[in-house]
């Protein structure tokens, strides 16, 4: 990737960060990858893949496998902190997870493969809604046009703070970890404070509820019995002194290693929370949001990533453990072989969704060199056109 490349890409990477989109509301954002694609030569571009997902192919004319290089479009309901040039200028919008980066890395592959294609087989290219829900690679991989542009080989990434600046991690088998937002609503009857025991409050399940909760779920050693729940949300009745409540809300996000245990976890949060809801008069309701399945990493992809690496001179790290943090990536392990690695941005970099993250630059021509080499590793030399 030429100096001038980069600087092209380090420019854009800074003009998206200023303009974050949230999951299901990335109307301009795949406008720009549609505009930026076309001008790369992509043989076909598709748009409208699973909300505003966009792919672009590359092809070689020849029968091949197809090779996916997939990247995040969407930025976080975060204000973000900086004095950078380059920061937010949409009040409450960030993009404070590494996406603009990601997406910028994909785009230089694009760069290299409007010069020079695959001998076989053909390149697609995904730029994919609303990672941070965990909806949009399910919607994705459902919309009608998915099976047209369907991979054999899939590969992504993900910056990683606390991991050294250009320095690569990869796990085989679990490599994030499955999480659910837990959302549980109770209800009792309002009463004047003056008579609480007029009323039914849930101020006592909620008492109950919090500690017990995290019992289920202590955290502990990254294994396949592991599993941890996180309080993040109460409220109880009204802000007001005249009142005994008679409505809650406690919200809990659900982590573990493996999809099943995760069910396991589930039913027994169900339980716990019917039981103590009995118990205390109320009437209970559970919902679920952000719903993310485990990400596992096929062998044979992380073998590529590994000797794309070494081509590269990047340093790699095979790790035994997978990371707490979720991701929807996962979703396109289901028919392909697929693997993501994380890529460090720091030692002392402020971790991700932190109000004062900003993607580091200079992993823009790493992550795509890497990515270019994992292309060639599946369908042969790339050659000029």
């Amino acid at each position: 990737m030429t100096p001038e490349t980069i600087a092209q890409l380090t420019l854009l990477r800074r003009e998206l960060h200023q303009a974050p989109e949230l999951s299901g509301q990335e109307t301009q954002t795949a406008a720009r990858m549609v505009e930026e694609l076309r001008r790369r030569g992509a043989d076909q571009v598709l748009t409208g893949i699973g909300g505003h997902g966009v792919a672009a192919v590359y092809g070689s004319g020849q029968t091949g496998p197809t090779v996916a290089i997939r990247c995040e479009l969407d930025g976080l309901p975060i204000q973000e902190l900086s004095e950078a040039d380059h920061a937010s200028r949409v009040p409450g919008k960030g993009h404070l997870c590494g996406h603009d980066g990601h997406m910028v890395m994909v785009l230089g592959v694009a760069d290299h493969l409007s010069r020079n294609r695959p001998e076989t087989g053909r390149v697609v290219l995904i730029f994919q809604p609303a990672e941070e829900t965990g909806q949009g690679a399910i919607a994705y991989r459902a919309d009608p046009k998915f099976p047209d542009i369907a991979p054999d080989f899939v590969f992504s990434l993900h910056n990683l703070p606390g991991l050294a600046l250009g320095e690569v991690q990869l796990c085989e088998g679990p490599a994030n970890c499955a999480s659910r937002g837990m959302k549980i609503v109770l209800t009792g009857k309002t009463s004047h404070a003056a008579a609480p025991q007029d009323g039914v409050s849930p101020a006592g399940a909620l008492a109950i509820l919090m500690p017990q909760l995290a019992e289920l779920g202590k955290g502990g050693e990254l294994a396949a019995d592991f599993a941890l729940t996180t309080v993040t949300h109460v409220s109880l009745g009204e802000p007001t002194f005249g009142v005994a409540p008679g409505h809650a809300e406690l919200w809990v996000t659900l982590r573990t290693v493996a999809d099943a245990r995760m069910q396991h976890l589930i039913d027994e949060a169900e339980a716990l929370v019917a039981q103590v809801a009995s118990d205390q008069g109320l009437q209970h309701q559970i919902s679920y949001e952000d719903a993310f399945e485990a990400c596992v990493n096929a062998p044979e992809a992380v073998d590529i990533l590994d000797r794309s690496c070494a081509e590269t001179g990047v340093s790699c790290e095979l790790v035994p453990r997978p990371q707490k943090f979720s991701e929807d990536f996962g979703q396109f392990g289901k028919g392909a072989k697929a693997a993501m690695f994380w890529l460090g941005s720091g030692t002392n970099q402020p971790q991700l969704h932190n109000p004062d993250y900003d993607f580091p630059d200079a992993l823009i021509p790493v992550g795509a060199e890497i990515f270019l080499a994992a292309i060639q590793q599946v369908l042969g030399p790339l050659t000029l056109r």
